[in-house]
């Protein structure tokens, strides 16, 4: 747990709640958390996602695990140290987007129980998704997409993932897409609207809907 090292810093409540936002975006907000081995498809399936709730007028957005270390976390490596940080960090990033009242979905291996578990407590209940991309080792190296794979059965890779680092995999998640068994981007990707849609993310209750805004 990191310490508060800052002090004299307070909590500045707006006058706009998440509740006010998701009432003007016509649908409820959500982190969709894409976790499983490099090569499995969160990113792909995610953009997918996206794509799909854009031309439904749905405000998305993803957060992608290679992306995100061009900039926000272009300072750590892939020590476990350095991965729970990483999962720390985007995880707090996640947490805004939620109270924005977008659905945000964030594609990373994300290989311990503990950092999922850990920004699953940020959010409020029904506000965190665990969406765990399950593929086999087997078939995410035959894929190998970025050549990550034949560099680290080589020892070019330190602390890859899958050969030379653990991954936990997900105990309860809310949703499960094996894609070693079902590879069709669309069909994936439309998996995890339905889920979105059976859960009433895509909308918002009638008593948020009908509220005034709070003054």
């Amino acid at each position: 747990m990191i310490k508060q090292r800052a002090t004299n810093v307070h909590w500045h409540e707006g006058d706009i709640t998440k509740a006010d936002r998701e009432r003007l975006n016509g649908h409820r907000a959500v982190c969709l958390w894409f976790t499983g081995l490099s090569g499995s498809g969160k990113s792909t399936i995610a953009r997918e996602v996206e794509k799909i709730l854009y031309e439904r007028g749905i405000h998305a957005y993803v957060l992608d695990g290679d992306n995100i270390r061009h900039g926000l976390n272009k300072d750590l490596g892939f020590s476990p140290e350095d991965r729970s940080e990483n999962i720390r960090r985007i995880g707090e990033v996640a947490k805004l987007f939620v109270d924005a009242g977008f659905i945000v979905m964030t594609a990373f291996i994300s290989p311990y129980r503990k950092d999922r578990d850990n920004v699953r407590k940020l959010m409020k209940e029904g506000e965190f998704a665990e969406i765990y991309i399950k593929c086999t080792i087997d078939v995410c190296e035959a894929r190998d997409p970025k050549g990550l794979y034949k560099k680290a059965r080589a020892g070019e890779i330190k602390e890859f993932t899958g050969i030379s680092a653990p991954y936990e995999e997900p105990v309860n998640p809310e949703l499960v897409i094996d894609t070693s068994v079902e590879d069709d981007v669309r069909v994936n990707a439309s998996k995890v609207v339905a889920f979105l849609e059976e859960n009433g993310y895509l909308q918002i209750p009638q008593e948020v809907a009908s509220a005034e805004v709070q003054k």
